[in-house]
């Protein structure tokens, strides 16, 4: 079961990821003419602050759609799995927000942001950290497993622990700087139905075409005592997990 990425849904449902990715760009603090790979750039959003700040940035994203998106706002993006990087050494940093959760080789991508790096590189990133949107998943799970589908064959994301990351980049001789885990609810624009239709296709993969209107909504129904205010408001339980990491030789 793959995540099928569409950029105008995308846009519409969940602008807000890259919106938040500021606090990200400062731990980078990237300063004009570095060189900089933005790894899972989706549809350029970030990217491009990136390059209006005076870097020559390369993005890379495994969705072709995404890596249209990024092109049409004059961006260079490849389509390139990040657990398949052949870059060496031609990077001063790899920036990444929101797209390591759904890389679930970890090693192999730090490897190949370790080869891509410059000596004296840095690797910054935000992604999904240990219990993010844990609500959201065990609903997802319990409608699956009511089904008699097993959720951990679908489950696409990889969200870690601190010390699990960070040991797995300091394996690999990065010197972690700075990691955080960071609870940040969020509201969403488009409610949850929005949400689910944006990044759950792996679980909605599951169910046959016929029934998955009643399963989104039972899963909907599970979720709304405690993601939905007393207004209609949405959140999801995003906790993000943020890291700066440098790679010395």
């Amino acid at each position: 079961m793959n995540q099928i990425w569409n950029s105008e849904r995308y846009a519409e449902n969940a602008r807000f990821v890259s919106d938040l990715g500021m606090p990200v760009v400062e731990w980078l603090d990237p300063k004009a003419g570095e060189r900089i790979l933005d790894l899972g750039c989706g549809d350029g959003a970030l990217t491009l602050k990136l390059q209006e700040l005076g870097c020559e940035v390369v993005g890379v994203d495994a969705s072709a759609d995404f890596v249209d998106a990024a092109r049409s706002l004059g961006l260079e993006a490849h389509l390139i799995d990040a657990h398949q990087l052949n870059f060496i050494g031609e990077f001063d940093a790899v920036f990444s927000n929101a797209a390591l959760h759904w890389m679930k080789q970890p090693d192999r991508v730090i490897q190949g942001v370790w080869q891509a790096l410059k000596p004296g590189g840095r690797f910054v990133a935000e992604f999904g950290g240990d219990r993010n949107v844990v609500t959201i998943v065990t609903a997802l799970h319990a409608a699956l497993q009511q089904r008699g589908i097993d959720p951990d064959q679908i489950n696409p994301w990889y969200f870690p622990m601190v010390k699990d990351y960070q040991f797995r980049l300091e394996a690999q001789g990065f010197i972690v700087n700075r990691i955080a885990l960071i609870p940040r609810p969020t509201p969403l624009p488009t409610g949850i139905r929005g949400w689910l239709a944006t990044f759950a296709d792996p679980f909605t993969q599951a169910i046959s075409p016929s029934e998955r209107e009643g399963f989104l909504n039972e899963v909907i129904a599970r979720l709304q005592p405690d993601l939905c205010d007393d207004s209609g408001q949405w959140f999801a339980d995003y906790v993000r997990l943020r890291f700066a990491a440098s790679k010395l030789f």
